[in-house]
This record gives C-alpha cells, structure tokens and sequence, in this order.
C-alpha cells in the first residue's frame, strides 16, 4: 500500500521471470539502501495486481488491493518521482483470459472476461478488462522521452565475450514481405493543430445511407499536437496474405511479425486475418459449429476441438496443406499463429537475423524464413538490415560500435497511444475526426472490416525529444533522426526539426528508415557509436533489433527517462518478462533470468537521489556500477543450464561485490564502517552460500500460481541460503 510521503525509491512489483529475480535481489537492494537512509517501497504494476484493482468491488476486504498503476500515473507527474520499472506483461486476450482463471481457482470471485458482451454488465465488465489488456502500463509511466543505451561495461565485455551469430550467404531466400499498398503507410493523413483548431473533437463514423455514430467523443487537442488518421484495407490485407501463401518456395518457411501486445487493437485483428487465410478451407467446412474467433490463434481452436476427431484430423489436414511455418516451439507444436502475443516483432525479427536469417520449422530443422510485416511504416527497417548483411555478411561484434536510442514516447505518443481510437470498421461508410468548429481535420473512406485509428503526439514532448536528441549527439557526434519526408506523420515532425537544428548550428541527417538503418548498419560496422532519433514505435523496435545483434540480447539495457516535471524513470531494459525463463525454474529450479539491466537502473536511481542531495545514495550508487562491473568481468552471470550460475548466484556475487566496493571507499566513512563485516562475511562464507543456493538445482518447484504466485513459496525458491539471507539481514 501507498505511504503517505513520497518514497524515496519505488521498485515495480511485475510479472514472470524479472518478478520472480525481484524475490531475490529486492532483500539485497532493501537491505544495502537502510544504512544510507534511504527507503525502498514497492508498487503492483503485475497483471494479475491490475486485474485486481480494477474489481474490488468483486472482492472480499482482505483480498482488495489498491490501484498502484494509477497511483504511479500521478506520481511520474512530479519532480520527486523515482521509480524503477520492471519488464511487465502486455496482455494479449489468451493471457488475460489465463490470469483470470488462476485468480478465480485461488478465489477471487472475478467475473469471466466477456469474449462477446451483449448486456450493459457483460459491456461494462468487458471494459474494464480492455483496460488491462495490451500496453496498459507504459503509456500510463511514460511521462518523459527516454535514452536507452548499453552501459560500457556491459558492451565491453560483449566484444570479449562474442556471442554466437549466424552466418548470411548472398543467394538466401530469407526476405520481408509488406503490403503493395492500402496500409496505414499510404492511407496516412496528418495534421498540426493551430490556435483555431484546438478544444473539443470526436470521430464519426456514417455509414452509406447517412446514419451517424459517433466512436470516439471527449477528444482535446491542444494547439501544437500532431493529429494522425489511416486505415489498413481488410481486402488488401487479405489479398496480400494470399499473394505471399501461394507464392512462396520450397523450403522457406512462411512467418508473420506483429505487436499484438503494444498495438492491443488493430494488431490481433491483423494476426487474425493471417489465420484466418491460412485456415481458409478448414474454416469453410467447420466455420458455422465453432464458438472461436481466428484473432485468438490456432491454439484456441486446439484447445475447443480437442477430442472431436473428425475435426482434429482435418486440421491437420489443413495445416499439412499450408507451406511450413515458422514456429515458436517446434517441440510443442506452438505455430507463429498460435497465440497472437508469442510472436512480437522487435523480439522475433532480431532472432531470425542475429541466427543469419534461419528459423525452426515443424520438424525442428533449420530454414530460411518469409517474414511478413504487412504495413510499410516501419518494415523497411528489417528488410534493409537482411538485405545488408545478405551482401556484407554477419556483424562482428568484438569490432562493432553501439547503437543508442532517444525514443519519443512522452504522454502516449504516436501509436503506442492509438489503442482507444483504434476501430474495426463495422460497415462501408466514412469515417472523419470532427473539430468543435465543426471543421473534418481528416476523412477516410472506408469498407466493413477496414482497421481505421488515429494517434497524436503532443507539443512538449516533441520539443523534449530533439533537446534530447540533440544532446545525445553532442556527446557521440554519430546520430540521424529516423523520418521520412514521404509519410504524412513524420513531414509535420520534419517541421519541428529543422528548425530546432537550424537554431543550434547542427547537421544531423534525417533520414527515412530505410536509409536511416543503412547509415547505422554502416556506422557501427566501422566501430562508430550511433545514436537512433526515433519515433515510439521504432524506439522500441530499436533498442531490440541491435543490442540482440551487438550484445546478444535485449535484457542488459538501460533505459533513463527523464521526466517531463523533474522526476526519474529507470526502465531495466527490453526483451520482456521471458516465460520460458519462468518454465525451466518451474520445471528445473534454474532461472536464468539476467539481473544486468536491474542492476544498471539501481546505479542510474541513486545517482537520481544523489542529484537531489542525498549523499550517501550516490557512494551507493557508484559502488553499484562497481558491482556490476565485477560480476561481468568475473564471469558470474546466469548460464543457460541446470549446475551452472543462475539469477540467484549472480545476486549473490552481487551483494558481495557490492558490500566489498562499499567497505573499500573513502567518501563515507559511516558506509565503509557499516559495509566491511558484511563484505567480510559474505567472502568468508562463500563455499556454503553457494552451496545452498545450488542445492535444489535438477528439481520442479511449486510457486503456488504463474500470474499470482504465492509469495511465501516463491521466497523459498528464489532465497534458498540461509546463511546468506541472515547476512543480509
């Protein structure tokens, strides 16, 4: 629960494998922070703590929790705002669905998620859980642009330290395939908004014989927003599918790559279209008797056909007909059109060209792979780095420079804030965006099924984000901002820019994506450090795409925001909450989640505190990234297997390194003081520490729940050693 003062550091309670590390490493943090004074307290960002809050009206007293993502939506909005934010789950429909069911099986008396509401309840529920589903939290914390980048250390010991890369051959058939047109690409229609336009607008939507029906009202534009509208043609998208099924060659695998997650509205509805197409006989033989939607994925459609023979058989039959997909567990029979939420696109696109273009077909063995990315908004940027490394073959990452991003993302900028004016188009009609003058600022013509939204992107935070853009290239010198003067959106960014650029005497580039990818593939290729100026979509697909090329993964990076109104956000990386991680714990007891980016943010959150007078939180915080530094130079982080070190030893060659860093300055006698005993104790007993925290290694374990574990069980996994724990304190 919330205190009544601001906290002095709040650490985000969230999901799967990085709540499971918190378990671990939140002891240590707690325990360290106490002897400088500083208090650490914890907020519930997990989905199944947003489910929660959202119907204590449904609960027992003593089952209520409060709405900490809200409490957290205010306190980002001031100076004395110090969180560190945690990975957590973006909801698709089949998560949120799971999540309910265990809540409902430990007794929470939660109503059923409502696939199709007809009643005022059934709608009323229904939207409640909407606002849990897809990217419920980061829109909501974001109120700052950010900077991502890897530590130096953590580069560093990436170009000791190679990761594995596969290897490109000019001649492979791995390539993207977008929509020839249609897309939200080429129907785009953007607008900035003058003094005279501002206040009040709704968007209308009248279908063919003039009936109107307004989907979106309380709509407020202040003067400087950049207002987008498009659409994605169903027809087209169908018509695309097709084209790049019955197209495709012998031995590719065909792939779809989406963001079913972030983009919660019009992404699963794309994703199911793809199964759709790709059932189409199946459907038109079974159609009529099945209760499923083809947006939740082939999965459930298993799930409702298991034990009906007849329909299983044909199933089989069908996908056996298909060209072969790609598969996110070829073991388990899990297909790229299984779930919607198992294949996204900044963690998907990375692997198959980090592994030189290769996925995992249906039996397991290695193939080229047809990735389709139907919109060309931000397609481009993964058809050109394949094309690249096609004609110049695989990165050498012990040569490579690192790639950062400054990322617009302030106040749900752009399509990361579209989800509620996001629409399926319900019948052939227009649909326009009315101002309170009555002026159309945007009209489409569309037909039923047609995907329709509109974003905006505030004045402020684009300012904030070329001040900081600008900054970021002062100190590397390398940097482009990614926008093409041929989209509608980015030619109204191009006129903040310019002038901005023009005003501090720079020359940085701006350039299309495409380009754009080109002359940071070039750049880093030569050993030079870059910085990515980007929008919020390509911000995220960024700070995946080349960290999984340059340092192997997504997991070490550190994400600083700085606040809009003074306070800080440390976001500890990309690369998700990793479910399979939280898999082989359950069925191993080996985690081997990678604390790095957690520890990064830790640093970057004292020296916040620091910044603010706290001085003994910044002797914390440099003996942090001294810590850090050790545990990669000393070789002690998770490995992938059963007896190697896991998330658990690596917190431990953490603590000890850090209370040794501590014990070991000068700046703060009182720390050193309190520190050397510690350090003293955690060298000396060593042998036993590790030996407790190994022990049950090999085992399955029981968390009592996988969104909403028991925390008792979970603390027995995750904080095995006894004789560490009573170190700690």
């Amino acid at each position: 629960m919330a205190s009544r003062q601001t906290p002095d550091m709040i650490y985000t309670k969230v999901d799967e494998a990085p709540e499971l590390a918190s378990a671990s490493l939140l002891p240590i943090i707690r325990s360290f922070a106490a002897a400088g004074g500083i208090e650490v307290e914890t907020r519930d960002i997990s989905l199944a703590g947003r489910i929660l809050s959202l119907f204590t009206d449904c609960l027992s007293q003593d089952q209520r929790v409060s709405d900490d993502l809200a409490e957290l939506g205010e306190l980002v909005k001031t100076p004395e705002a110090n969180v560190i934010k945690l990975p957590n789950i973006s909801a698709s429909v089949p998560q949120l669905e799971a999540a309910v069911a265990e809540l409902q099986a430990q007794g929470y008396a939660l109503p059923d998620y409502p696939a199709d509401p007809q009643t005022d309840e059934e709608k009323e529920i229904r939207a409640r859980y909407d606002r849990v589903k897809g990217s419920a939290v980061n829109p909501v914390l974001r109120e700052g642009n950010s900077d991502r980048r890897a530590a130096k250390a953590v580069k560093e010991y990436a170009k000791a330290n190679p990761h594995s890369m596969g290897d490109w051959s000019a001649d492979s058939p791995t390539c993207v395939a977008s929509m020839p047109g249609d897309d939200f690409f080429s129907n785009e229609k953007s607008a900035t908004i003058t003094a005279g336009q501002t206040g009040n607008a709704k968007i209308i939507f009248t279908d063919a014989n003039g009936n109107e029906t307004k989907l979106k009202g309380g709509l407020n534009y202040e003067e400087g927003t950049i207002v987008d509208a498009t659409f994605m043609s169903a027809k087209a998208l169908r018509a695309f599918i097709k084209q790049e099924i019955a197209s495709m060659q012998p031995g590719v695998l065909f792939s779809v790559h989406l963001k079913a997650t972030m983009m919660k509205v019009s992404d699963p509805i794309i994703f199911g279209h793809f199964v759709s197409v790709y059932l189409e006989d199946f459907i038109a033989k079974h159609g009529q008797a099945l209760d499923w939607n083809p947006n939740d994925g082939i999965g459930d459609l298993e799930a409702q056909i298991a034990g009906n023979a007849d329909m299983e058989a044909d199933l089989k039959a069908a996908l056996a007909a298909r060209p072969p997909m790609y598969m996110v567990n070829s073991d388990k029979g899990i297909t790229n059109l299984h779930v919607p939420s198992d294949v996204i696109i900044d963690a998907s696109m990375p692997a198959v060209i980090r592994a030189g273009g290769i996925g995992r077909g249906p039996d397991g063995k290695p193939a080229p792979t047809k990735c389709c990315i139907p919109d060309n908004c931000y397609a481009p940027v993964y058809d050109e780095t394949i094309e690249y490394f096609k004609a110049n073959g695989k990165l050498d990452v012990t040569t490579c420079g690192a790639v950062s991003n400054v990322g617009l993302m302030a106040q749900k900028a752009e399509e990361y804030g579209s989800h509620p004016t996001t629409f399926e188009v319900p019948a052939d009609g227009t649909i326009r965006i009315v101002l309170a003058s009555g002026e159309v600022l945007h009209e489409h013509a569309v037909e039923k099924g047609d995907i329709w939204r509109s974003c905006t992107v505030k004045k402020l935070p684009i300012e904030d984000w070329i001040r900081l853009g600008i900054r970021r290239h002062k100190a590397t010198g390398t940097s482009a901002f990614w926008l093409d003067a041929n989209r509608a959106h980015d030619a109204e960014l191009i006129r903040y820019v310019e002038p901005a650029l023009k005003e501090a005497g720079l020359d940085i580039p701006i350039m299309a994506p495409r380009e754009a990818t080109r002359f940071t593939l070039e750049n880093m290729v030569a050993g030079r450090d870059v910085v990515t100026i980007t929008g919020n979509v390509l911000r995220d697909y960024l700070t995946d795409l080349f960290p999984i090329l340059e340092l192997g993964t997504s997991a070490k990076m550190l994400s600083i925001v700085s606040l809009m109104q003074g306070g800080g956000l440390f976001e500890t990386g990309a690369g998700g909450s990793a479910p399979k991680h939280v898999q082989q714990l359950m069925e191993e007891n080996h985690l081997r989640w990678d604390s790095l980016g957690e520890f990064c943010a830790l640093g970057e959150s004292f020296k916040f505190l620091a910044d603010k007078g706290r001085a003994k939180a910044g002797v914390l915080g440099a003996a942090v990234e001294e810590a850090t530094q050790n545990v990669l130079l000393n070789g002690n982080s998770p490995e992938r297997k059963v007896g190697q070190n896991d998330n658990r030893t690596s917190h431990y060659w953490f603590a000890r390194y850090w209370a040794e860093a501590l014990a070991g300055q000068n700046q703060d006698v009182e720390l050193a003081a309190h520190f050397a005993p510690m350090a003293q104790a955690l060298a000396d007993k060593e042998e036993a520490i590790l030996s407790e925290l190994m022990a049950g290694q090999g085992q399955s374990v029981d968390l009592g729940g996988y969104y909403h574990g028991d925390s008792d069980k979970t603390a027995a996994v995750m904080r095995p050693s006894a004789t560490l724990n009573a170190i700690l304190g």
